[in-house]
């Protein structure tokens, strides 16, 4: 019967040396994880603005300029009055921990004679957002995002779901200078829920040279077993060429 790779390496040498091969590639597995956790500790979260300390819109932003990344997802605070009956209510949003339903965007004006879009809240349907519209003036907080591309609703299923503050500005019919980007609401406007808006995602870059070693050491855990694997097959390419028994060789 001719012989074959698994009854050579069924022999206890191989199986010896499979153990040892298997004890080998623990080790260096196990480096490679102490490589990836090293790169997760020394990881470097990008540095930005402050976020979350609340500041004047007018002292980071200017009507008709595009939103900054450094404008992106701050917390900023601005005065005005929402102009009647210009409330619109924009469908499939989330209040931004899952459900969904529809915003109520009102149309703020500022005492300094611009325009800002504001999100005011969150209710479960359209109905019930458009209901919660009312003229209030006051100090606003809430964070500041760029607008949405028109694009993202469905006009011809009759949707409005973007809230695209060029559209919006088309709806009301507002020549009046424009803020680029738009406001969720942080205070609570009564009959809507408060939209969860967290703050902007930093960039985390890895160790790279530890990231290297880890794929390093997971390379020799491979080399060992494919070093086993060809020691065995050595040995059965040599008694497949007439050879002889490993265990005769040896004797």
């Amino acid at each position: 019967m001719a012989v074959s790779f698994w009854s050579v390496a069924r022999r206890p040498r191989w199986i010896a040396a499979l153990i040892l091969a298997l004890g080998i590639a623990a080790g260096f597995a196990a480096l490679g994880q102490w490589q990836i956790s090293r790169s997760v500790e020394n990881a470097h979260v990008a540095e930005g603005p402050d976020t979350e300390t609340a500041v004047p819109l007018d002292r980071i932003a200017e009507p008709q300029q595009a939103v900054t990344p450094q404008q992106q997802g701050r917390m900023v605070t601005v005065e005005g009055e929402f102009v009647p009956g210009d409330a619109v209510a924009l469908t499939g949003r989330s209040d931004g921990r899952g459900a969904q339903g529809a915003w109520l965007v009102g149309h703020l004006r500022p005492p300094d004679g611009v325009t800002l879009v504001v999100a005011l809240g969150w209710a479960p349907d359209e109905e019930a957002a458009l209901a919660a519209a009312r003229p209030r003036a006051g100090s606003w907080t809430g964070r500041y995002l760029a607008t949405e591309p028109a694009s993202d609703s469905d006009f011809e299923a009759g949707e409005r779901s973007a809230i695209s503050v060029p559209e919006l500005i088309n709806v009301w019919d507002d020549t009046i200078p424009t803020y680029a980007g738009y406001l969720i609401l942080a205070d609570e406007w009564p009959g809507l829920e408060v939209i969860h808006a967290p703050p902007p995602d930093r960039e985390v870059s890895l160790n790279a040279l530890n990231v290297f070693y880890a794929i390093e050491w997971v390379v020799f855990a491979g080399f060992a077993f494919y070093l086993w694997w060809r020691l065995v097959m050595d040995v059965l390419e040599r008694e497949r060429a007439g050879g002889g028994p490993e265990a005769a060789a040896v004797d």
